[in-house]
């Protein structure tokens, strides 16, 4: 029989990829998962993971259990969830920027919903500063938001990918004057950073186009209003990203972090498991 503890610690080394970040995702001291993954290796007979420093990945046989992994995992937790859940499971808070929200997560919360029926999921998508505010206020349970690099805490972090967009069809004229900007309102990390490196390059700017709506500001672009820094999941067919020789680098210090608050419910908990197993393959994807 295989044990599950040491089967949850073999996914999160993997999705992690290292014994340090998945020790904080399943609450163990790093030397405890290594020593997981070595018993967990003595019943199977054979290594289940390349170490080459601090990076790991997964051998041919360690390959072939994750899938399993991941499948008895999932149905021992239905199997809990069906027999010993309560006869009213309350309510989860949760919130989500708004290009996530675009990005197949509503797939994901109501697949989690429809495993959870006594459940009441409440989604708000929105600037991440908002959702920081309220997660610290105790007005979220939940919360996946953008935010600096290099920021303490929060159940996972991962490195965001950001980029300057123009139309493709009706590029802005960026030979001189002012460059005119795309963003949310004032507050938006986003606008802070194009601001930020504008300026830092000694370029003029003015706001071009101001809208609370990630569709907005995708449709903006896209007609030729200006520019905009734009998530890599939220950039569409009709932008063109601008590159370091026409003067926009990438804009490569903020990252997106999964927090949740201090008296988390389980069922809360279970929810950020989902949701840091979508995160970290959306990141496989894009690599």
């Amino acid at each position: 029989m295989l044990d599950l503890e040491l089967l949850r610690s073999f996914v999160s080394v993997v999705e992690a990829g290292g014994f340090t970040r998945a020790g904080e995702r399943v609450h163990r001291t790093q030397s405890t998962v290594s020593q997981q993954i070595k018993r967990l290796e003595e019943d199977i007979g054979q290594p289940l993971l390349h170490r080459n420093g601090k990076d790991v990945t997964p051998t041919e046989a360690g390959e072939k259990l994750l899938s399993y992994a991941r499948r008895l995992l999932s149905l021992a937790e239905e199997a809990r969830d069906v027999v010993a859940r309560p006869a009213e499971e309350g309510a989860i808070r949760l919130g989500i920027p708004e290009d996530f929200a675009a990005y197949r997560l509503a797939k994901l919360l109501a697949a989690f919903s429809r495993n959870h029926p006594t459940l009441r999921l409440d989604v708000r998508a929105d600037q991440s500063t908002y959702l920081k505010r309220d997660l610290d206020r105790g007005e979220l349970d939940l919360a996946l938001y953008k935010r600096d690099a290099g920021e303490k805490g929060g159940i996972a972090v991962w490195p965001e990918r950001v980029h300057w967009v123009t139309s493709k069809q009706h590029p802005c004229d960026l030979s001189a004057g002012s460059v005119p900007l795309i963003g949310f309102p004032a507050g938006c990390l986003y606008r802070a950073r194009a601001i930020h490196a504008l300026e830092s390059a000694g370029r003029s700017w003015h706001m071009a186009y101001t809208s609370s709506s990630l569709a907005g500001i995708q449709a903006a672009v896209a007609a030729g209003m200006g520019l905009s820094i734009i998530s890599e999941m939220a950039i569409q067919a009709d932008h063109r990203v601008l590159t370091a020789k026409e003067g926009f680098k990438p804009i490569d210090k903020t990252e997106v972090a999964l927090m949740a608050s201090p008296d988390a419910s389980p069922a809360t908990l279970r929810l950020a498991d989902r949701l840091a197993e979508f995160c970290e393959a959306v990141q496989a994807k894009a690599a």
